[in-house]
């Protein structure tokens, strides 16, 4: 079976897996879903993600996060631009999920990266999610 968008796979297992308390979640491994766990783990919504080569196919172990009293860090993951229809942010206007409280993860033209860094580095891009 072919999965289409590798990304909203990684989001909807992400969510299913906070949502039942799991200590890790095994996503699909491509170079948009490492930039993704990295921008994560940088904000830290994750503590850690790791490559694993099994059967000739890379994955990706997404270590979460929780609070120090066993609370969700990660409430809301949405992905934003889709296969379909693609959402573009310009450098001024880069979203601020939560007024700020809530981080976007962009991918542009310097990696992927959080709205927080693409607004300092004053670039724009795809809007890939949004994490509250």
């Amino acid at each position: 079976m072919s999965q289409q968008d590798l990304t909203s796979d990684m989001l909807t297992r992400i969510r299913n897996a906070v949502r039942n308390r799991a200590e890790d979640v095994i996503c699909l491994d491509n170079r948009l879903n490492r930039g993704v766990a990295d921008v994560l783990k940088r904000e830290g919504y994750i503590n850690d993600f790791d490559v694993e080569a099994t059967s000739g196919k890379s994955s990706l172990r997404v270590k979460l996060k929780y609070g120090p009293r066993g609370e969700q860090l990660i409430r809301r993951i949405d992905r934003v631009s889709k296969p379909g229809c693609r959402v573009y942010a310009a450098a001024g206007e880069v979203p601020r999920p939560l007024h700020g409280l809530g981080t976007a993860i962009m991918s542009t033209s310097k990696g992927v990266m959080s709205g927080r860094e693409a607004r300092a580095a004053h670039i724009g891009g795809e809007v890939v999610a949004t994490v509250h």
